[in-house]
């Protein structure tokens, strides 16, 4: 009975919704998410521009470092991240380390599921082998009294159908990178699509194939009682009825959804990027010493920890 509801934690988390938003809101724009979990006020913190700057696991164990070694550990990256060693560091060269790090997670994530679903250890992932994995414990008559059975039937049948779309060739047999598309699907432009079309799905509760204020405050935000709404619920009404219903019809259409759902004209990697240069910058000639960034080095590292251990003594250079 035990590993029956291991498997059936596992199916419920495994429908791979792409962002994981706080308690009391749900955010399903896919940016920013991979940089921080924190919100960036510099007035309050530096955790933002921590996790951004270091990635979010490897910025939880700063904090065991002392100021030395953490300026120490900086300026190694530091060295790591100007690649043409001209003694600089560019607005460029940072935004293609942020870029690296939270690129890296990914990539690790994935080589983790490829380990978990590759049974025959051939660097493929079938679907036969991710479905069994993740729903074979919905096969067999001693599992109808299953709780939510038809429910983790629907997320099967989701997953299929990403799992099609992410694989080019229609083998069923995902590749790296076609298994990399099915499990982060905002990373790929050809499962853009997909990502409006589950996001649709999920928010359009009247199923008239758009999303209107009310769906789109209620995928948000659940009253529990009677008492008025937070100001940020009034904040997003008049969000939707400005910026998110561009034509006016009264509810988002799919690219509608698209723009507020994957932003082209917005990339906090880039934006982060040119802050860390802005704040760090003496002489202002938009570029940064390692003198710079060690004296401001609270901003980049702070007491926040990254396991700079496992950067430093990895044994292929990976960027």
């Amino acid at each position: 009975m035990k590993s029956l509801w291991f498997c059936l934690l596992v199916a419920l988390c495994a429908s791979l919704v792409i962002c994981k938003p706080p308690p009391e809101k749900k955010d399903r724009v896919h940016h920013g998410k991979d940089l921080s979990d924190h919100h960036h006020d510099d007035s309050k913190d530096f955790q933002y521009d921590h996790e951004a700057f270091l990635g979010k696991e490897e910025a939880k164990t700063f904090d065991q470092l002392t100021p030395e070694e953490s300026q120490e550990r900086l300026g190694i990256i530091v060295d790591k991240i100007d690649k043409d060693n001209d003694t600089f560091v560019t607005a460029t060269e940072l935004l293609a380390w942020i870029k690296h790090v939270h690129g890296r997670w990914v990539s690790e994530d994935v080589n983790k599921q490829v380990h978990l679903f590759d049974k025959n250890h051939d660097g493929l992932v079938s679907w036969e082998e991710y479905s069994n994995q993740m729903y074979g414990h919905l096969v067999g008559e001693e599992f109808n009294d299953v709780p939510d059975r038809d429910t983790y039937r629907k997320m099967m049948k989701r997953d299929e159908r990403r799992f099609k779309i992410a694989d080019k060739d229609g083998d069923m047999i995902a590749t790296r990178e076609e298994f990399t598309a099915f499990l982060h699907p905002e990373e790929f432009d050809y499962m853009k699509d997909i990502v409006v079309t589950e996001t649709l799905e999920d928010i359009d509760k009247n199923g008239d194939g758009g999303v209107d204020v009310n769906e789109y405050i209620g995928d948000m935000y659940s009253a529990e009682n009677d008492g008025p709404e937070p100001d940020w619920v009034q904040t997003e009404r008049k969000q939707f009825l400005e910026f998110r219903d561009l034509n006016k019809d009264g509810k988002m259409d799919r690219d509608e959804i698209s723009h507020w759902i994957l932003p082209h004209d917005y990339d906090h990697t880039e934006l982060e990027a040119k802050h860390l240069i802005y704040e760090s910058d003496k002489d202002k000639d938009d570029k940064l010493t390692r003198k710079e960034i060690l004296d401001n080095w609270n901003m980049f590292v702070g007491s926040q920890a990254t396991n700079y251990g496992e950067d430093l003594t990895r044994r292929h250079d990976e960027f």
